[in-house]
């Protein structure tokens, strides 16, 4: 049975939409409060991230994501990946955590006051130094960033690294976990935020609004690419001979595929040649996130926080992260 700290609420406050649309469809009202099961943990949600990939789930575009979500109406309805919380409550079985413990991870449905999940799922303890909230940012944007240097990109001391779209959440924890890595960075953002990648570490910062990364002539072994929004020859241009491309975003405008179809153009023309173009989904696990525990806790990685909404105002945080002008990430405080 599972163990309470203490007699609470049988409901909830939670975000919910019953169909594909906007943000006018999103709802906050009452719900029924989950009760963990053997192996789960309870979580008081005190923070929660917003990700391009809520507006996605929400919006139901591209619509190859409804095989997942569902193709006519949502299966769940319910959004949200990143949270920081406390654990109010554990299920039989449980040993990583007790009822007190602060913690943060990936999970469904972090837009409510509480969520279960899975003790060996994508939870960790929190970084001890940082508040609930960037504690909520370093979730999904820092787990793609970490795997798409490390896993994907092979990245190695000394390695010139180029960071394309690095001012936004996913681009802002790349830089860092790129020199944490002893990497030379190189940054591409707009003019606005020149300053906020110099900030991060960047050794060099390009405007993209005065220099074409791919008309430099200098060339990278790796590029983590967010905008991806070139065609594989000015990458072949930008790569050394062994370089590699890892794309972790992509324009929106194929409202079937969405960044799918460009990704997989560039991954079959970079077949033939030396160079590789590896297709890439990042994949929270607890292991990550403890890599992102002490990279944080150490000082060489710190999650920026650009806005903080209270839970009532989801639908405007969501707005603002779909325009794709984020300086960092955006955070809901529950």
């Amino acid at each position: 049975m599972p163990v309470y700290a203490a007699a609470r609420s049988t409901t909830m406050r939670a975000f919910a939409y019953d169909e594909y649309g906007s943000t006018n469809v999103l709802t906050l009202g009452e719900v029924e409060k989950p009760i963990c099961g053997d192996g789960e943990v309870l979580v008081r949600v005190e923070a929660a991230a917003v990700n391009p990939l809520d507006w996605h789930v929400l919006t139901g575009v591209p619509y190859i994501a409804r095989a997942m979500s569902g193709l006519r109406r949502p299966r769940t309805g319910r959004l949200g990946a990143d949270f920081a919380g406390t654990i109010e409550a554990v299920g039989t079985g449980v040993t990583r955590f007790e009822p007190g413990d602060e913690v943060f991870g990936v999970n469904n449905a972090t837009f409510a006051e509480y969520l279960c999940l899975p003790a060996e799922g994508a939870i960790a303890p929190k970084p001890a130094n940082v508040s609930f909230e960037q504690s909520a940012a370093a979730g999904l944007a820092a787990v793609t960033a970490l795997q798409g240097l490390r896993d994907k990109g092979g990245i190695r001391p000394g390695h010139n690294v180029l960071v394309n779209g690095a001012s936004g959440g996913v681009g802002t924890f790349a830089v860092q976990i790129a020199k944490s890595f002893g990497a030379e960075v190189t940054a591409v953002c707009g003019p606005a935020k020149v300053e906020r990648a110099r900030s991060l570490g960047a050794d060099h910062v390009l405007d993209y609004t005065k220099a074409d990364f791919t008309q430099t002539g200098r060339r990278y072994d790796l590029i983590l690419d967010v905008a991806f929004n070139h065609a594989w020859a000015d990458y072949e241009r930008a790569l050394q001979p062994d370089g590699v491309l890892v794309g972790v975003g992509g324009p929106k405008t194929n409202r079937w595929v969405g960044a799918l179809g460009r990704r997989l153009r560039v991954a079959l023309a970079a077949r033939t040649g030396s160079r590789k173009a590896p297709i890439f989904v990042a994949s929270p696990n607890k292991e990550e996130l403890l890599v992102l525990r002490d990279l944080i806790e150490s000082g060489r990685v710190t999650p920026f926080v650009e806005r903080r909404y209270p839970l009532g105002e989801l639908a405007e945080a969501i707005d603002y992260v779909a325009q794709g002008h984020a300086h960092g990430k955006i955070v809901v405080t529950i």
